[in-house]
């Protein structure tokens, strides 16, 4: 298993970016508006529990088909109740993963790679370390 790095969310200080009111399409292009609809502060908009916030990278492919790729960054949050679909930080016999979680019709890690096997852990196992709430994915360095 790799080393698994956990980073806290330090006391937040705001940086306002411009947050342009117009979408940007992603088929035929459209005439673009010059305008800012208003300032986005980026904890603001991904971190709604700071206290409780945290990041860690994602390793490997089992993700993949749900956005999530080797090497992204993962915003995670542990006062989100897990539910049966969410994507979480999961410890299972102190090994950590992130899976997709199944409550029904048994308890299981979902891989969301089709060559990945899905985990069927024994409750007393397994250990809920957060919900991901964001996926940060770079394109180009």
């Amino acid at each position: 298993m790799q080393p698994v790095i956990f980073i806290t969310t330090p006391d937040l200080s705001q940086l306002s970016l411009p947050l342009y009111g117009e979408r940007c399409a992603a088929g035929f292009p459209s005439p673009a508006q010059d305008y800012v609809e208003r300032t986005l502060d980026l904890n603001e908009f991904l971190i709604h529990h700071p206290n409780a916030t945290y990041f860690v990278r994602a390793s490997g492919e089992s993700m993949i088909d749900s956005g999530i790729g080797d090497g992204d960054l993962l915003i995670v949050d542990r006062s989100v109740t897990p539910l049966h679909g969410s994507i979480v930080i999961a410890a299972v016999g102190g090994e950590f993963t992130v899976k997709k979680l199944a409550l029904k019709p048994r308890l299981a890690l979902v891989p969301m790679n089709p060559a990945y096997q899905t985990l069927y852990p024994d409750p007393d196992d397994l250990d809920i370390f957060g919900v991901v709430r964001h996926v940060i994915h770079t394109l180009a360095e």
